[in-house]
């Protein structure tokens, strides 16, 4: 595989909690800008008619993500009024989940019961998704995954905004100045986040926490993405004349790519 493990900050269970949500607003506002919601959105409806399905199930959500915004877009661009979405986590996020019980959208809640991605079958009825978070699994946990959307027989969506298209070692040799790109970057964006906290303002500025743990997860998640060829290798004896893969480059309305994805559905 082209893919190799490196780390990121938010994998490990002692990263605080706050500092992760703060890097998932950034995100958040990343995925805006570039269109993110459009594109999940066109391709999250067109299975949900097909398959005349009511629920998106997205798992590992963490803080929420750019979720919330799709299911809005599906209801107002896509007319499908009366889709809900469950946001799930392996380690559920007890903010997200207060904060949407006590919120008057019925159509988004957060599920307050662990759901794990390896193994489909305990994650509530619906389309399953994973929005750029299938490149943290190991192969082993990548193929469980597959495997265990395709033997429950679940429909399963995951995308990836970026893709690893990079030959390692120039990927190396560019890190140093990509990581003082996107720590400007995040100087420049946190202003336009949406809750702004002053925690999130004094770990940005005073105390520089955001954007160098932002900058090193961003870059060290590109050569952690499966390429086509890396999927071909997870999807092997996989698919069968009951359960169909497809993967390609996603695109926005206009035509223009954003980002790669790979679906499963039963027949």
């Amino acid at each position: 595989m082209k893919r190799i493990q490196l780390f990121e900050f938010e994998d490990f269970n002692w990263f605080p909690t706050n500092i992760r949500s703060y890097m998932t607003n950034l995100i958040v506002q990343l995925q805006r800008k570039l269109g993110i919601g459009e594109v999940l959105a066109n391709l999250i409806a067109e299975i949900l008619k097909d398959k005349n399905i009511s629920q998106i199930v997205d798992v590992g959500s963490g803080s929420g993500g750019v979720m919330p915004d799709v299911i809005k877009m599906i209801h107002e661009v896509h007319g499908l009024s009366g889709i809900k979405l469950l946001m799930t986590d392996l380690y559920p996020n007890p903010e997200m989940v207060k904060k949407y019980k006590t919120q008057n959208d019925e159509s988004i809640s957060y599920h307050d019961i662990s759901v794990d991605a390896t193994n489909i079958a305990t994650a509530p009825t619906g389309l399953k998704t994973m929005v750029n978070s299938f490149h943290h699994m190991p192969p082993k946990e990548a193929r469980n995954i597959l495997v265990s959307a395709q033997e429950n027989r679940q429909p399963l969506l995951i995308y990836e905004m970026g893709e690893n298209n990079i030959p390692l070692l120039i990927w190396w040799l560019l890190l140093p100045i990509s990581l003082i790109v996107v720590i400007i970057m995040v100087l420049f964006m946190t202003p336009s986040v949406k809750p702004l906290t002053w925690q999130q303002i004094v770990f940005t500025y005073l105390i520089p926490i955001i954007p160098v743990c932002f900058a090193w997860d961003g870059q060290a998640s590109l050569p952690r993405m499966y390429t086509f060829k890396d999927l071909d290798v997870l999807l092997d004896g996989l698919g069968t004349s009951n359960y169909i893969w497809k993967k390609g480059r996603a695109k926005k309305s206009n035509g223009k790519k954003q980002g790669t994805y790979l679906m499963g559905v039963p027949v």
